[in-house]
């Protein structure tokens, strides 16, 4: 499992360990059942606190990702393939979200995205 954390990013440490462990997860990268390090285990590894390893835990159990056993472990959970679209669909928009306002910043008009989106979409 590859986190890359950012301290100068604009989100807190905890979402950043969430959102690639549930990407990881939707991409495949994780599989179904596979078993995740400890709380303690993945805080030492990438040398930051417990409580902030156990927020990234806690929000990936509540969206369903994991599953935690008492005395076993965190394993990554049985996803609904809905759920798991909707997951993709969300991330997607939060990019064209970013790129629109991008675009906006460097005087590209919609006319313009549109036709780059359209090229880029055609392609392969």
């Amino acid at each position: 499992m590859d986190i890359i954390l950012l301290n100068t990013a604009a989100q807190p440490i905890y979402e950043q360990i969430r959102k690639q462990i549930a990407e990881q997860i939707v991409n495949g990268q994780l599989s179904v059942g596979e078993q995740l390090p400890s709380i303690r285990e993945l805080a030492k590894e990438l040398k930051i606190s417990v409580i902030t390893t156990k927020r990234a835990y806690k929000e990936l159990e509540n969206e369903g990702f994991i599953d935690t056993v008492p005395g076993k472990g965190t394993f990554v959970s049985v996803l609904d393939k809905e759920a798991l679209l909707k997951q993709k669909q969300e991330g997607i928009k939060q990019q064209i979200k970013q790129m629109v306002e991008e675009s906006k910043k460097a005087d590209i008009t919609l006319e313009q995205l549109i036709m780059l989106i359209s090229q880029y979409y055609e392609e392969d």
